[in-house]
């Protein structure tokens, strides 16, 4: 899953962006999913999988 992936979900504009990395942020906090490590520690392309991936 990416910002942008997840905005296409739920059909949001892009400048919902900011509201999208808060909901990313809040499931990693509570650890449903985690970073992507095969991409790097880029922020502008970050992935994410789920806690059991």
């Amino acid at each position: 899953m990416t910002n942008q992936s997840l905005r296409a979900r739920f059909q949001l504009l892009e400048d919902k962006s900011s509201n999208v990395s808060q909901v990313i942020s809040a499931t990693i906090d509570v650890g449903l999913v985690k970073p992507d490590d095969s991409v790097g520690a880029s922020r502008k392309y970050a992935r994410y999988v789920p806690f059991w991936a």
